[in-house]
């Protein structure tokens, strides 16, 4: 199983937008994905999933996140690294079978110019420590906002070529 996280609990993010292009991308190529948007976690996860507690509204998404082979996580820049929810959300995931020898790729999408270069550098720091393996190519879209039409396709033709290249890389990851 293949999930597509997009890595933000901010309604109408250009995050899950970008999550959706990946994923209707990657059906167009032959890969069936699933999609959790970080909208979906429980309004009460910091206080009914951390530290070994399991809520019943978390247990669809643990047996989602455990049941994943492969990872795309589609990453917003926030504050020059990633959203404090994703992190809070690797933390609620049980260890080791969440993460532990999967396989994941990483998308930085920013509105600036740098498509969080730093954010994706300190997840695949976390990602190393919970032995999650990263695909080396590693994605970073900058001024959001001017690269996605009203269909929520990306448009720029550099952007489409190298996000394809990564996909088709993580196909065969």
């Amino acid at each position: 199983m293949v999930t597509i996280i997009a890595a933000t609990n901010r309604p109408g993010s250009s995050t899950l937008k970008v999550a959706k292009y990946y994923q209707k991308t990657l059906a167009a190529k032959g890969l069936d994905t699933g999609l959790l948007s970080l909208t979906e976690l429980p309004d009460t996860l910091i206080a009914t999933d951390l530290y070994g507690k399991r809520s019943e509204a978390f247990k669809p998404i643990q047996q989602l996140v455990s049941a994943t082979e492969k990872f795309l996580f589609v990453i917003p820049e926030y504050n020059g690294s990633f959203p404090g929810v994703l992190k809070v959300f690797i933390d609620a995931c049980s260890f080791p079978q969440s993460f532990y020898d999967k396989k994941a790729a990483l998308v930085g999408v920013s509105s600036g110019k740098y498509g969080n270069i730093r954010g994706i550098d300190h997840f695949t720091g976390i990602c190393n420590y919970i032995h999650l393996h990263v695909m080396p190519l590693k994605i970073h879209i900058t001024d959001i906002k001017n690269e996605l039409n009203q269909a929520g396709d990306l448009t720029h033709a550099d952007t489409i070529q190298f996000t394809n290249e990564q996909m088709d890389k993580f196909i065969r990851f």
